[in-house]
């Protein structure tokens, strides 16, 4: 076979989702593979792919994909394309509709948000039945999808994501790193406590905030500041009404001399380096990718007790907390607080933890070996 493959993700968001196919494309080329894309014409998708170092084919909106599918299948046959991987439910319409026409074509899906209801009529079983096969991105999905997906059990494989760790290692020295947390506003001394991640509902912002207040009263000696890592615009990811309520809650918790918003930073890594404790109070994550990175930087970590997080961050790795609970999380974040070497402990295992499950270079080893498989669709 041809190794060639064509990412399909016809989104105009910006999440984990829409970011994977450029996250993996360079180690999908070091293992030999020539990637290729399709993407909505404008998108932060097809520009992520540019930058990667693929020109992506483009369509206008996910319909006009559907009566263009002429033109994709000669794309595909020009390029030598036989392996399709899409990443939303909505695009294995036109992924079902390219196998059907050309069936030596094998489909790859991989449900990055966890399905949540039964997708088993007439339409679904013609779609997920041109699938080769179907990714779960953890064992918590997993079991949503055995249920909901009109598949056997043998077409759907649990295949963790995985991140390139190199970025996170430290690079900063003491006079840099201090230099990036008083631009955070972390004063000196003071414990830096961060929460990353797009500034949506679900994400668990407002547990974390009244974590933060209730953490006053349980540690009241303790000296802190927290960081919201994230932008703070649609463009950027986020629901800017959402974020408009944060800031008024946090006004009334009386935390805006404690928290700053830094809006969208594309140095993560670095801004890693200068947090002293990671939160992810995330209330139901498909997998966790930010608990991921933060374990690759070495961080002490405490993550929502709910969905794939406890998977990621065994025991000796981290500390949870009930997703829905702020004396929890106060309680949490006061620990890790008030002992700098239980940090270290649980931020070195977190980072061997890391480089053991959620490599690229092994999540990719795994992904070409299932799309260079000998397994026929029925």
């Amino acid at each position: 076979m041809s190794y060639k493959v064509m990412h399909i993700c016809l989104s105009d968001g910006w999440g984990g989702l829409e970011m994977y196919p450029a996250r993996i494309i360079p180690e999908l080329q070091r293992q030999g593979w020539e990637a290729h894309g399709l993407a909505l014409a404008g998108s932060r998708v097809a520009e992520s792919l540019a930058a990667a170092g693929i020109e992506p084919l483009t369509v206008l909106s996910r319909g006009r994909a559907l009566l263009q599918v002429g033109r994709i299948l000669a794309y595909l046959r020009r390029h030598g394309i036989e392996v399709l991987h899409c990443h939303k439910s909505s695009d294995l319409r036109l992924g079902a509709l390219l196998a059907t026409l050309r069936p030596t074509l094998r489909l790859f899906f991989t449900d990055h948000m966890g399905v949540t209801r039964p997708k088993k009529d007439l339409y679904h079983r013609w779609a997920y039945g041109q699938i080769t096969r179907l990714f779960a991105i953890s064992e918590a999905t997993l079991k949503r999808n055995l249920a909901a997906f009109p598949l056997p059990p043998e077409r759907i494989r649990r295949l963790y994501l995985g991140i390139d760790l190199s970025p996170y290692a430290p690079q900063l020295d003491a006079v840099a790193r201090e230099a990036l947390r008083e631009e955070l506003g972390v004063a000196v001394g003071q414990v830096a406590i961060g929460l990353p991640g797009r500034l949506t509902d679900g994400k668990g912002h407002a547990v974390w905030l009244e974590g933060l207040a209730r953490l006053r009263e349980r540690a009241p000696s303790l000296s802190w500041h927290g960081v919201l890592i994230g932008g703070l615009t649609a463009r950027e990811g986020s629901d800017e009404a959402y974020v408009a309520q944060l800031r008024t809650r946090v006004a009334e918790l009386g935390l805006v001399e404690h928290v700053t918003f830094t809006g969208f930073r594309p140095d993560l890594p670095r801004l890693f380096e200068a947090l002293d404790i990671v939160c992810v109070p995330s209330r139901n994550e498909a997998f966790g990718l930010t608990v991921v990175e933060a374990m690759a930087a070495g961080k002490a970590i405490v993550g929502a007790d709910s969905g794939a997080i406890p998977e990621l961050l065994e025991a000796g790795c981290g500390r949870l907390a009930a997703p829905h609970d702020p004396v929890a999380w106060a309680e949490a974040m006061a620990e890790l607080g008030q002992d700098a070497a239980l940090r270290q402990r649980l931020g070195q295992a977190a980072c061997a933890r890391a480089a053991l499950h959620f490599d690229v270079t092994t999540h990719v080893k795994a992904l070409i070996s299932e799309y260079a498989g000998k397994e026929s669709k029925p």
